[in-house]
């Protein structure tokens, strides 16, 4: 257990598992209202906030946040402009903030500050930036706490839900926000090349054994928990990419639960 013994390490662990409870959160949310693909596009488009921060001298983190807002903003007024095309409003935004990301990526002058947001840099993470990810982990989850009824019938279904007499637009728009922080901070520790994947993945996990919506939630939770804890022990004693690692950890228990799962449907038919 030397690997405790060591700060970066110590910060890892703690960033890493207040992530691992908010992001389920939002990715329940989100793979239920079809919109899967938005972790990527958020996740790349908050490359062009960390290229301005790193150009202005400002943290590159704070930078990714208020562009990735900016983001989901932009795919929720496009999204509601044409509704039968949807998924368009993604890759719209998604294609603005790579070549955005690009431009700027140019005028860095470090270039090895903003390549480690690509694969992201868990052990890299600054006293400042775990204290930034305990708060706004605080909010994220209270938010989704108070919200919990809400976010269930707008993921479900929208008209229902306006019906029901819930404010969707409201809630809509808070939800966005929410995940726009979230996949922003969660982009400098796994990287924005996979952070979609630490939204789903655990969500498809926790599937395979939620009856319910509270239980999807819950086992969502655990497994995305149990992914960053192996995945940060595997990378430390292996001396692998953390967040690279993570995230196989993660598709590999997906992958083997769900073999199980069909093999034992076999044996009991």
């Amino acid at each position: 257990m030397d690997i405790f013994q060591y700060a970066f390490m110590q910060r890892a662990f703690a960033v890493g598992i207040m992530l691992a409870v908010i992001i389920p959160c939002i990715g329940v949310v989100v793979v239920l209202k079809r919109l899967s693909m938005i972790g990527d596009a958020l996740s790349h488009t908050s490359l062009a906030g960390v290229a301005a921060g790193l150009v202005f001298g400002i943290n590159p983190i704070l930078g990714a946040i208020v562009i990735s807002i900016i983001a989901a903003l932009g795919i929720e007024f496009i999204r509601k402009r044409i509704p039968k095309f949807s998924e368009m409003s993604i890759a719209i935004i998604m294609s603005a903030g790579i070549g955005l990301a690009g431009v700027l990526s140019g005028f860095v002058k470090n270039a090895a500050n903003f390549n480690s947001f690509l694969f992201g840099s868990i052990v890299a993470i600054s006293d400042f930036e775990m204290y930034l990810v305990a708060v706004i982990s605080f909010f994220v989850l209270l938010a989704f706490i108070l919200l919990y009824k809400e976010l269930f019938y707008v993921s479900i279904d929208e008209r229902a839900a306006r019906l029901a007499g819930i404010p969707v637009i409201s809630i809509n728009f808070i939800f966005t926000i929410l995940t726009a922080i979230t996949v922003s901070i969660a982009a400098r520790t796994v990287g924005a090349l996979i952070v979609s994947s630490m939204m789903v993945v655990p969500v498809a996990c926790g599937m395979q054994f939620g009856k319910s919506y509270k239980q999807t939630v819950i086992y969502s939770i655990i497994s995305a928990v149990l992914f960053t804890t192996v995945g940060l022990f595997v990378s430390y004693y292996a001396e692998l990419k953390p967040g690279g690692t993570i995230v196989l950890v993660g598709v590999v228990c997906l992958v083997t639960t769900i073999i199980i799962k069909k093999l034992m449907g076999k044996s009991i038919s």
